[in-house]
């Protein structure tokens, strides 16, 4: 299995629309962990680490979003970091 981990920056409405609970549920079904979280300036931070075409469908979805989600940018990086056991919104 060829792994990996992205740090992921969803710029938009992505705040108080279920975003990071969304993205957790579709973490947890491709098998990526890692966690979800709101920053101050109203992005979502998402690290998805695991297998490079769960991380691929993942980084898609991200663009979509939850029903009320409005994503006008996602920044991906490659980033050296552990492989963490599960998938958090924090």
């Amino acid at each position: 299995m060829d792994k990996c981990c992205v740090k992921a920056l969803v710029v938009g409405k992505v705040q108080g629309v279920w975003y990071r609970r969304a993205a957790q549920e579709q973490a947890l079904r491709h098998g990526v962990t890692g966690h979800a979280r709101n920053l101050p300036d109203g992005r979502v931070e998402v690290l998805m680490c695991g297998d490079r075409e769960a991380i691929k469908a993942l980084s898609e979805w991200l663009w979509k979003g939850p029903p009320n989600a409005r994503v006008t940018h996602v920044e991906l990086e490659v980033i050296e970091t552990h492989d963490p056991d599960t998938f958090t919104t924090l």
